[in-house]
């Protein structure tokens, strides 16, 4: 049931905020994060200059291109969709940031994201309580962010909203690894 709210609640955002959703190999619909949402996403997590950003679910790698831009950070996507990893490739080559950006191919529940001082996450509360050992894991200090789902038993150090349209209002969930 909560897998079925959460598919509703994301397919509702999507058509009120005029997007479609792309169904990917996954478990999670890619819906791209508006851009008024992805920097408050990263202001919200303090990047600075010394940080490396992970996106999960990295889509066509906005998080990480603007990280880059924004802070000049390293970053890193984690996407499970070739198509979408070859887009987030080529929009890091025509916005400059190449050399400071990653995509990798891989389901995030297997990836390696010890480095990760930084962690932006849009998916269904069911993969984030998958992936909440991993973050759990994080090095002390470590920011995870999370656009509008929660992780389950984990109390937010800051929750904030975020009005992009006249329909929805973003939700934005912040936790410092202890």
């Amino acid at each position: 049931m909560k897998r079925l709210s959460s598919c509703v609640t994301l397919l509702l955002c999507c058509s009120l905020a005029g997007c479609l959703p792309v169904w990917t190999k996954g478990e999670v619909p890619y819906i791209p994060t508006p851009a008024k949402v992805v920097d408050r996403m990263l202001e919200l997590a303090e990047v600075k200059a010394t940080d490396v950003v992970y996106d999960i679910g990295s889509g066509d790698g906005r998080i990480v291109i603007q990280a880059a831009k924004k802070y000049g950070v390293r970053s890193v996507g984690i996407e499970i969709a070739g198509e979408l990893i070859d887009r987030s490739r080529s929009r890091a080559g025509a916005e400059g940031v190449d050399h400071l950006v990653k995509f990798r191919q891989e389901d995030a529940l297997n990836a390696d994201i010890a480095e990760a001082t930084v962690v932006t996450l849009y998916m269904f509360p069911d993969f984030n309580n998958k992936l909440a050992p991993k973050l759990r894991k994080l090095k002390s200090g470590a920011r995870v962010v999370s656009h509008d789902f929660g992780i389950e038993g984990w109390a937010p150090t800051k929750t904030e909203t975020v009005a992009d349209t006249r329909f929805h209002t973003h939700t934005l969930y912040l936790w410092i690894v202890p």
